[in-house]
């Protein structure tokens, strides 16, 4: 090989390991960070005031309440209260900037679980998180119908389908 054709693949190599080591400064600034919200006017719009959650009845088994819902709500966790409304486009929850509510919580992933429905009911999914998703004990695997009322564990957070 000729002493240009060795220089050029030193160089190439060089800026793939460069290319590299920055990803990675960029993925672990996001994780300790966060990422930058902008400073738009809808950005500055005040929070609003989470609803009291009902306490639930002295019963043994809650049961799942009736009808459609329109709204997925976070019952509990770093960001309790927050709530998005229910449409015809599958929501992913997770701590990614892509995710409908970013969720502030060290034990979910980046893209953590998606909620969607085929028309007449809604489903969880989980999308390949590295601690699950949860309903009760037991770990979501594949899509699984939920109804109003009933609570998904993602980490320290948990969310629900509401009217």
């Amino acid at each position: 090989m000729s002493e240009l054709t060795l220089t050029l693949i030193k160089l190439g190599f060089l800026a793939v390991l460069w290319i590299f080591v920055l990803s990675a400064v960029s993925v672990i600034r996001t994780d300790i960070f966060g990422t930058k919200v902008p400073e738009t006017p809808e950005a500055r719009v005040a929070p609003r005031t989470p609803r009291p959650t009902p306490k639930p009845k002295a019963t043994k088994s809650r049961r799942p309440q009736r009808g459609t819902p329109n709204l997925l709500y976070v019952v509990d966790g770093p960001n309790a209260g927050q709530s998005v409304p229910l449409g015809d486009q599958p929501i992913l929850l997770g701590r990614g900037t892509d995710a409908a509510i970013r969720l502030d919580d060290d034990y979910v992933s980046t893209r953590h679980a998606r909620f969607a429905s085929n028309g007449a009911e809604w489903f969880v999914e989980d999308v390949g998180s590295t601690n699950g998703t949860f309903i009760g004990s037991q770990r979501v695997t594949s899509p699984v119908a939920i109804a109003l009322g009933v609570q998904v564990r993602m980490g320290k957070t948990i969310v629900e389908l509401r009217k």
